[in-house]
């Protein structure tokens, strides 16, 4: 069996996610150097082709995050280039990365996903936005949640509590997205739900329970230190977290996903799990919910980074 002797860490890249992922990348690095495996780290731009050919690395471990990290773009160049590489293949990041199409995979899969509509910014435009958001709010009233259609860590992503609201947080969006996710606001527990899979099937880490301070889990409650407060396990009843956790592990195989995911969701006050979206490529910060998870089941964050990147090798 081969050895994992040298690791590539991807990190950085031009999304708005980019110190989010440079933050993962040194902490992926850190870890991996611990146990003995020589690693780079590096950013996505024109010397990177030429790097993988001059000095090929073993194996490229993407914390890219965003558009081109998580759409499956870079996935796409590393395959035509031969590397082995952690995550998911292109077509489940295209897949995983819309939010629509994510959330109607796992409709269809009998998970309960909030209603929801998805419009483009030229339907604003060209129908006119007036009279398109006075049928939005008829068809979903207040409260809504507006995020962009593709992306993460809460960047456009707004709360919408009053029919007044809605126009600038559709503004906030199309700043990011130039289509939006429009849905019903599901509130309850929110939860962050990692999967991992080592070589011997995905297993879905602890649940996460999120409890932001200003009741909002925005980029900075996500990754300011103190600014949310998270319980893992998390509180709810044993039979809900159990949903929870077969939840993600639904959404990780359904998508076509590997070696790790995260999915996110909400036990409302009825104790129903709503399946809200999945992430490829979890943040893998010091603030970062999988992280958190890992330790809760008794795994060692550096040894989850090292198996799954040697699962990258072996299928190289």
């Amino acid at each position: 069996m081969a050895d994992l002797d040298r690791v590539l860490v991807l990190a950085g890249g031009l999304s708005p996610e980019h110190e989010v992922s440079v933050q993962s990348g040194r902490r992926v690095a850190e870890a991996l150097r611990r146990l003995g495996v020589e690693v780079q780290v590096t950013d996505v731009d024109s010397t990177l082709l030429d790097r993988l050919a001059e000095d090929p690395s073993q194996v490229v471990f993407p914390v890219l995050h965003g558009a081109a990290g998580e759409d499956g773009a870079i996935r796409e160049i590393l395959e035509l280039v031969g590397v082995p590489y952690v995550g998911a293949r292109p077509d489940a990041c295209r897949l995983t990365y819309s939010k629509p199409a994510a959330k109607a995979l796992l409709a269809d899969r009998g998970v309960s996903t909030p209603r929801g509509v998805t419009l483009p910014k030229s339907a604003f435009h060209d129908l006119g936005a007036p009279a398109l958001m006075t049928r939005l709010v008829d068809r979903l009233e207040p409260p809504l949640f507006v995020k962009p259609d593709k992306g993460g860590s809460a960047f456009g992503a707004t709360p919408v509590s009053s029919r007044q609201d809605l126009s600038a947080a559709l503004v906030s969006c199309f700043a990011y997205s130039d289509s939006a996710l429009v849905e019903e606001q599901i509130r309850g527990t929110e939860l962050a739900v990692g999967v991992v899979d080592t070589g011997d099937g995905p297993v879905a880490l602890p649940p996460v329970e999120i409890v932001p301070d200003s009741g909002v889990y925005d980029y900075a409650a996500r990754y300011t230190a103190g600014h949310t407060e998270f319980f893992c396990p998390a509180r709810s009843a044993p039979e809900l977290l159990h949903t929870a956790t077969e939840t993600a592990l639904i959404a990780h195989r359904a998508l076509g996903l590997r070696d790790f995911s995260r999915t996110d969701l909400i036990i409302d006050q009825d104790g129903r799990v709503t399946f809200l979206e999945t992430n490829v490529a979890p943040g893998l910060t010091e603030t970062s919910t999988f992280p958190m998870a890992a330790e809760a089941a008794g795994l060692d964050f550096a040894v989850v980074c090292r198996e799954i990147a040697h699962q990258a090798l072996l299928r190289g």
